[in-house]
């Protein structure tokens, strides 16, 4: 039986997700997911292995998205999260923020369809170098593996998040701290995250998908 999750766009078969393809976008595969179709429906589907989002979907964290929404992506890669979010903001836009160019390259590509995609290269430890290019967002979404990357996601909340936005940042704990068990680090992070003023909505650990992450939902 096919269950629709509570964001618009996506759907939910068991332990499957899809996103619904609109119709402006050619129904072929990006990146190696299989294709469905459902009625007059065309699904994508999303893989929680491949994406930490689809994980966070999977383990019902509060997560809400709006076909409207302006969403800042830290740390895009090749796009194959973004471009799930590129069918669910329907009438919205991802800003798309990568370092490597050898990862733009294939992200480019995409946005030659997608063009609710704005790629940018650049890095996001330094928010100010793109300022000129992102508006204020309701989402900034992060997925950077770095030692810092509370501190890129806090600079980038402060900069960008909208008054009533939310944050989501994928934790790594093996990029903030090897020496430390991935509990002591998530209740590291939450506190960092307090520290600066936010209020944390949610947060989930990403196992079995994403050994040793977890998601935290923040407002500011």
């Amino acid at each position: 039986m096919m269950t629709k999750v509570q964001i618009d766009g996506v759907v939910g078969e068991g332990n499957r997700l899809f996103t619904v393809v609109p119709s402006r976008y050619s129904a072929e595969s990006i990146y190696g997911e299989k294709i469905i179709r459902k009625g007059n429906k065309i699904l994508r589907g999303w893989n929680p292995y491949r994406s930490k989002l689809a994980a966070s979907l999977l383990k019902d964290v509060s997560l809400t998205i709006s076909s409207k929404n302006i969403v800042l992506y830290l740390g895009a890669a090749t796009g194959t999260t973004v471009s799930h979010l590129s069918d669910i903001l329907t009438e919205g836009t991802v800003y798309a923020v990568e370092v490597s160019s050898f990862a733009m390259q294939k992200l480019l590509k995409l946005c030659k369809e997608r063009t609710n995609i704005v790629p940018i290269l650049a890095n996001a430890s330094h928010p100010e170098k793109y300022q000129h290019l992102v508006p204020t967002a309701d989402i900034v979404y992060q997925d950077i593996a770095q030692r810092n990357q509370v501190d890129i996601f806090i600079e980038n909340c402060n900069r960008y998040l909208k008054e009533n936005g939310y944050g989501v940042i994928m934790v790594k704990a093996r990029s903030v701290d090897v020496t430390s068990k991935p509990n002591k680090v998530y209740e590291k992070v939450k506190q960092q995250l307090q520290e600066h003023g936010c209020k944390i909505i949610d947060y989930k650990k990403l196992d079995p998908y994403a050994r040793d992450h977890s998601v935290i939902v923040v407002t500011g």
